[in-house]
């Protein structure tokens, strides 16, 4: 498969086998969605076929495909033989009379019905809509009353249903909260089928993976493990055989030496053999590979006061739902904070809040990202150190990036003192080619515009980070690098994510939220686990 000059695989084979479930992995733009769509037959190959299973499941990515139907229903069309089996059913059932013919028909039809199942499919739809925190009183609404992440959620069990033989999911933990991850795992870990899953979840692979079908040098690569797995073995193996040329560069080197001396002399018959040894010994010549990794580094300008954030008697509600109450808390310099609960329970309001009282948070960020108007707390008290200053990475963080600049412009104008070339390094830094700083803001994608904040972010120097879900438009590269380099800060974090290995390998204090209750747990993800296990 190709795009013009831009080859994605060349002359590739290779097979997934049941009861095994593949991560799918490669840096963005090696072809991950593009062999998915290869592999759902959305898409032909320009060369060569593709044998799929005769009961293959695909999360859907159109949230709107679905907005006439129930929820229910909807996640019953994952198993399209029984919903058209069922839809027949009724159509023959609504006619004022029925002929001879639309009884047999329907005698073939409560067959189809039985063999998959169909007698208990509302509530085998329901068993997987509660896994993925979708509530009962939503199962019979219109998919058109859903918020965009139940959407996706409902979408995620339409793909589980209906036991499909090849289940292929293109980033299933998107919109997911901690629960609903680990919920997926156990159900995806129990699957019997061929699982084929793309991920910039580390944890989630790890956890799921008994392969990773590696994507890079225009081809695919099968390595046994997890992702960890896969990144040791793929290291090593490239650590092998640039060993190996450099022992044949240095051996072909001396022979070419010997050739050189005595080609015009009495050894023509040794000059003969080491031409043929040199034949032998051709160096293996090593594909690029696609891998980029940016660079993140954060470093306050100046420190902060000992006592960062002081919270008395926090109390915040949206008309009768309670979402934060009587809520007290101390934050010193350099406490890394995660902020964990189900999606909807308080953790961005939280941040809001915090963000809204604190003086060196442009109200303008808050306008453009939250509707800051509903930011401010009910009652209590939040004060900040004199000595804070605060960097904010939103949720929503492309709608804080205004149309109409290049990146240049808009980098620069959070720190109008520092010269192109310093911009142009923090932009190389974060994988924008030279030419790319004048790319204007309109055309970036979701992955360029949270890169373009951490520049934003690496160029202000603040010594506290806000993070609302900062992974959510990652690779796994970039996401690895945010890990390292948050893990490394000498400033103070608020963290709100639901990629496991960030909480458990940053945060070394857990605000956990569980509708109007919230628990400050001081202490390790590790070690809160222990305590509620």
């Amino acid at each position: 498969m190709r795009y013009g000059a831009k080859v994605l695989f060349d002359e590739v084979t290779t097979a997934f086998t049941p009861g095994k479930r593949y991560g799918l992995t490669g840096p963005n733009g090696a072809g991950k969605t593009t062999f998915m769509k290869l592999l759902s037959a959305e898409l032909e190959p320009q060369k060569g076929n593709v044998v799929r299973p005769r009961k293959l499941s695909v999360l859907s990515q159109d949230q709107f495909a679905y907005d006439a139907f129930r929820v229910i229903d909807t996640v019953i069309m994952g198993n399209k033989r029984l919903w058209s089996a069922l839809a027949e059913r009724d159509k023959i059932y609504e006619k004022p009379e029925m002929s001879n013919e639309d009884g047999m028909r329907l005698g073939e039809l409560e067959g189809v019905v039985g063999e998959e199942d169909g007698y208990g499919a509302e509530s085998d739809a329901a068993v997987l809509l509660q896994g993925l925190d979708i509530p009962d009183e939503l199962h019979e609404r219109k998919m058109s009353e859903l918020q965009g992440g139940q959407k996706v959620r409902v979408l995620l069990a339409q793909a589980l249903f209906g036991h499909p033989q090849a289940l292929l999911l293109d980033e299933p933990t998107n919109h997911l909260d901690l629960d609903s991850i680990h919920w997926l795992q156990d159900f995806l870990n129990r699957y019997e089928g061929v699982l084929i899953t793309i991920s910039h979840d580390r944890h989630f692979l790890n956890s799921i993976c008994t392969h990773i079908a590696d994507i890079d040098y225009e081809t695919i690569i099968t390595y046994t493990g997890g992702y960890d797995d896969m990144v040791m073995a793929k290291t090593q193996i490239r650590s092998q055989v640039e060993g190996q040329n450099a022992q044949r560069e240095k051996k072909i080197a001396q022979l070419q030496d010997f050739i050189a001396r005595f080609s015009a002399g009495t050894r023509s018959s040794q000059v003969q053999s080491r031409r043929k040894e040199v034949e032998r010994l051709q160096v293996t010549e090593l594909a690029k590979s696609n891998i980029a990794r940016p660079f993140l580094k954060f470093e306050p300008r100046r420190p902060s006061g000992k006592h960062i954030l002081e919270i008395e008697g926090m109390n915040k509600a949206y008309g009768e739902k309670s979402v934060i109450s009587g809520f007290t808390a101390s934050i010193l310099r350099g406490e890394k904070i995660a902020l964990m609960g189900r999606n909807g329970v308080g953790k961005t309001t939280m941040l809001n809040a915090l963000l809204a009282n604190s003086p060196t948070t442009p109200m303008a960020e808050l306008r453009q990202t939250t509707g800051y108007e509903g930011a401010f707390i009910d009652s209590g008290k939040v004060v900040w150190g004199h000595e804070a200053s605060v960097g904010y990475f939103p949720q929503d963080h492309r709608a804080l990036i205004e149309n109409g600049k290049s990146v240049m412009e808009w980098i620069w104008q959070w720190d109008p003192s520092v010269s192109n070339e310093e911009i142009r390094g923090l932009l190389g830094q974060m994988l924008f080619q030279r030419d790319e700083a004048t790319k204007r803001t309109d055309v970036l994608s979701g992955g360029e515009a949270a890169r373009v904040l951490f520049c934003k972010l690496m160029l202000q120097k603040p010594n506290v980070l806000v993070l609302d879900e900062p992974t959510n438009h990652l690779d796994l590269e970039s996401i690895n690098a945010l890990n390292i380099a948050l893990q490394r800060y000498q400033g103070t974090v608020l963290l709100v994510t639901h990629d496991h290995d960030l909480i458990d390998e940053v945060a070394t204090r857990i605000w956990h939220f569980d509708h109007d209750k919230l628990e400050d747990f001081k202490g390790t993800y590790e070690d809160y686990q222990g305590v509620h296990a």
